[in-house]
């Protein structure tokens, strides 16, 4: 979602603010600017704070700061890109937010402040500082918090925002400048991550490392309740108790180039064909199923490790969202058929706000790409407050909350994923789950030592066979023409396949805003089958397994209500084109690993029918691809 980057130097920070929202710019966003506090001795120009806004990309924002008199300078600022949460996309509503004190009068601009987060009591606290003479200009969330701590400056910024966060319910990570303070930044984080970058005589504060890729390599992530200080060579951090604490200094290596688009169209069409190589790359130095691979930060703590966690639990519960949420709906399916293991598979955004029957021998596992998924992080918690205590994440940043929240972990390799559809993070996760069913099926003695060199061997193969399936790109482009010109489609799947057949619903929605819902295919005549038209294109996931039989006789329930059926089967499943029925061949079947397989085809039938459509591919409407608020 929203993104972040400050900067504190004796150099012009404009360079590195705009290029720092450049490598942000994959989360999504509706708008985005820059406040920069321009010193008189070294940059030739009036002293106080500068802003620039746009509702247009950050290219457009770098050619107004560059055009502007003498170009924007300064040596103390915070952007941001932001996606809309509190009031539509506008300049006016664009952050940074800035406080000209109480009344209307514009001239002198004194606090300045990005923020990503919701703060749930914004009205109160607005309809508070209105009473006290505050005049808003925006619909935001935000500008309410810029005006409170200008209620409570009083010459020492970081103690106006301890005082003013102590006012806020909700969610926050801000980065904060007074135009009395030139080289001083104040950042602070509840319920949304934010990190210090340690630079030579120069700091910085950012959403993500990416931000400050090329700039530092020392980075501190922030607890939650911290709040951070930065100077030009020095910081403190104080954590919610308001007391110093130390928080330990890490290299991270994000690269900037691994962002880089190469010679594709798009992010996703360059991360659908990055598969094979981030399934390799997520499997790399498994030789044997060991509880060992899912050992996390906090394997060094007694009884924190995998196998005696393993050896404990009775029952699984993931907890996820969206693209998350179908890869755990994928691997109940193998949590209950291979290592015979109870599964519940929850919407994290829903989870916490039932009642539920807690076990505390429930291994909790939580999926997000990012591990800073604000849903899935308070869904976790909210398990751990219920007495569940053993928990494991499979997730994408090695760096994130979740990971260091979580007691165990399996870290995939997907790498950077730019495009907001998730498509590589998918089939990772899937191969990281298919391995935790192997591993909790050997902890329970379900698992043969002949059984685990089948499988093992399926996996390593699958790179190859996510290979030979993206070769059917030229096929499934003749499929995207005709779904192009449609307005509604249809996706069925049955076992396993259910959730493919939601992945590929929702992955068309997505990008090329085609309404598409998925159904198990025996629900059709419980409903779904009143809405088929010959206008209608009818998705069919139909790999060669034990369902078979049943889902031809579904298809034929379409075909004989006038439907007309797009059917990725397996080369021996006996299914054949016709009149109605177009027919693409997968290269092999692949078992309980086939779901890997049938869901690249529905990516690109996604991402091809997107492009006819003449959509944004890799920045959808309304969507983002970090969602770090509630």
């Amino acid at each position: 979602m929203c993104g972040i980057v400050s900067a504190v130097s004796t150099r012009n920070i404009v360079p590195i603010l705009v290029e720092g929202l450049q490598r942000l710019e994959y989360r999504g966003y509706d708008s985005c600017g820059i406040a920069v506090h321009a010193s008189l001795a070294q940059m030739g120009q009036a002293p106080g704070i500068q802003r620039a806004r746009s509702t247009s990309r950050v290219s457009e924002l770098k050619e107004q700061v560059n055009d502007a008199k003498q170009g924007m300078q300064g040596v103390t600022g915070i952007a941001h890109t932001r996606w809309a949460t509190h009031g539509a996309p506008a300049v006016h509503n664009a952050h940074p937010h800035i406080s000209f004190g109480k009344g209307k009068d514009k001239q002198n601009a004194k606090i300045a402040l990005v923020h990503n987060g919701i703060i749930e009591n914004h009205e109160e606290l607005r309809a508070l500082l209105q009473s006290k003479g505050y005049v808003f200009n925006s619909q935001t969330d935000t500008e309410v918090i810029s005006h409170l701590i200008d209620s409570f400056y009083q010459g020492d910024l970081l103690e106006a925002v301890q005082t003013a966060t102590q006012q806020l319910h909700g969610a926050y990570a801000i980065a904060v400048i007074s135009s009395n303070e030139p080289h001083r930044v104040i950042g602070a984080r509840a319920g949304s991550p934010l990190i210090l970058g340690i630079g030579q005589g120069e700091n910085f504060l950012a959403s993500d490392a990416m931000a400050l890729a090329g700039v530092t390599d020392q980075i501190v992530y922030l607890e939650e309740g911290d709040m951070v200080d930065i100077q030009l060579s020095q910081y403190w951090i104080v954590n919610a108790q308001h007391k110093p604490v130390q928080r330990k200094v890490q290299t991270v290596h994000a690269h900037s180039g691994a962002a880089e688009l190469g010679p594709y169209r798009h992010y996703m069409q360059k991360e659908i064909f990055e598969q094979p190589r981030a399934i390799a790359d997520t499997l790399e130095g498994v030789e044997a199923i060991v509880p060992e691979l899912f050992d996390g930060l906090m394997q060094h703590q007694p009884g924190h490790n995998a196998h005696h966690v393993f050896q404990k639990i009775n029952q699984v519960l993931i907890l996820a969202c969206g693209t998350s949420y179908y890869s755990g709906c994928t691997a109940k399916y193998w949590l209950e058929d291979i290592a015979k293991i109870p599964t519940q598979v929850e919407i994290a955004s829903e989870y916490r706000y039932r009642q539920s029957v807690p076990n505390p021998n429930t291994l909790v596992v939580t999926i997000t790409q990012s591990g800073e998924t604000a849903d899935t992080l308070a869904a976790l918690r909210h398990a751990q407050s219920l007495g569940m205590k053993h928990t494991l994440t499979i997730c994408n940043v090695s760096t994130s909350a979740m990971v260091r929240e979580c007691q165990l972990a399996y870290i995939t390799r997907a790498g950077v994923e730019i495009g907001v559809a998730s498509t590589k993070a998918f089939t990772t996760q899937l191969a990281g789950l298919f391995l935790l069913t192997l591993a909790l099926a050997q902890a329970k003695s379900r698992l043969s030592p002949g059984q685990e060199v089948v499988h093992l061997k399926a996996m390593r193969h699958l790179p190859v066979a996510i290979q030979s399936v993206l070769a059917l790109e030229p096929q499934i482009i003749a499929w995207a023409q005709e779904f192009a010109q449609k307005e509604n489609a249809l996706f069925l799947g049955r076992g396993l396949h259910y959730p493919i057949a939601l992945e590929g619903a929702l992955k068309l929605k997505e990008i090329s805003y085609i309404h598409a819902e998925a159904y198990p295919a025996g629900e059709l005549k419980h409903g779904p089958l009143a809405l088929v038209t010959d206008a209608m294109p009818v998705v069919t996931v139909a790999p060669n397994d034990a369902m078979l039989e049943k889902l031809k006789s579904n298809m034929q329930e379409v075909r004989a209500r006038g439907g007309v059926l797009y059917v990725l089967a397996d080369a021996d499943s006996q299914i054949t084109s016709s009149e109605g029925i177009h027919v693409i061949r997968m290269p092999e079947h692949y078992g309980q690993l086939s779901a890997l397989l049938h869901v690249v085809p529905l990516q690109l039938l996604a991402y091809h029918t997107a492009l006819a459509r003449g959509t944004d591919v890799d920045k959808p409407r309304n969507l983002a691809k970090s969602v770090t608020v509630e």
